[in-house]
């Protein structure tokens, strides 16, 4: 016999923001393979004392994430065990996730599974944040996108994100920020468009870091900033001003542990320790 694997997004922070069918199957599961961004507040509130939880964090560039080929491992191994696997991820499923290499190892096995959709952290940010991401008259369109390789943008693509009116929201590039001023000023970005930075968004320690490419280098040049964190470009950040209905948090404290202050494949033990 086989189980099942659930394939769900928890949201993008506020554990309110999980939707009602990924909170009915946690409280169904057999065993649960949380990531990193996930607010243990959603693991408390819906996950029963007998569950397995098993901890599979990532973060970019830290060793100490759980490798991929674990993961899958861990899936095909459950359910073989006719468990009803919960994989959980943060934000939705299908946006910059490794789902592709879950739903193939799945297929390969002929395991059966479920896909359910969550709160995207640029939804999320940009709602915390009071950027309508396609207001009328300020843009048309969305491109989601990522930079945190060099050479995964051509020239002539940063020449066209520089020209386009399209909203643009980079995930897990708040550490190549600086190449993506310099890439985006080389090529004439408009200076009405502005800049976003929008830190563990939808939480607590929610913060927004507005400036423009004109200003950046005296703003935001050289700061670092908490994991995780969304850039947001376009003329639609403009609106925040008007629009910003939460204030920042004056903390630093992370909502979401670094990997490596965590640990991965923490004990289900510990992590139902960590629950009560």
């Amino acid at each position: 016999m086989r189980g099942k694997v659930i394939l769900a997004g928890a949201g993008c922070g506020d554990p309110d923001l999980i939707t009602v069918k990924a909170a009915k199957y946690l409280q169904q599961a057999d065993v649960v393979l949380t990531d990193r961004l996930v607010s243990d507040d959603i693991l408390r509130a819906y996950v029963k004392p007998e569950t397995e939880v098993v901890y599979v964090g990532k973060q970019c560039r830290l060793g100490a994430s759980t490798p991929q080929e674990t993961i899958n491992q861990l899936l095909v191994e459950y359910a073989l065990k006719d468990k009803l696997i919960v994989r959980l991820k943060g934000g939705d499923v299908s946006i910059f996730s490794n789902i592709l290499d879950e739903l193939e190892v799945l297929v390969a096995n002929e395991i059966a599974y479920e896909i359910i959709p969550g709160v995207t952290a640029a939804l999320g940010a940009a709602a915390h944040a009071g950027i309508p991401l396609t207001a009328r008259g300020y843009s048309t369109a969305v491109r989601l996108l990522t930079y945190y390789k060099s050479d995964i943008v051509t020239e002539n693509y940063w020449r066209e994100l520089a020209a386009t009116e399209d909203t643009l929201v980079f995930y897990m590039s708040s550490e190549t920020l600086p190449l993506v001023v310099e890439k985006l000023n080389k090529y004439h970005i408009n200076t009405d468009k502005k800049i976003a930075v929008i830190e563990q968004a939808t939480t607590p320690f929610q913060k927004v870091h507005i400036t423009g490419f004109d200003t950046y280098q005296d703003t935001l040049a050289g700061k670092k900033f908490l994991s995780p964190s969304l850039i947001i470009i376009g003329r639609v950040v403009n609106l925040h001003s008007q629009f910003a209905w939460l204030q920042n948090s004056n903390s630093n404290e992370y909502y979401f542990k670094p990997v490596a202050k965590i640990g991965i494949n923490q004990s289900a033990a510990n992590k139902k320790e960590a629950r009560a």
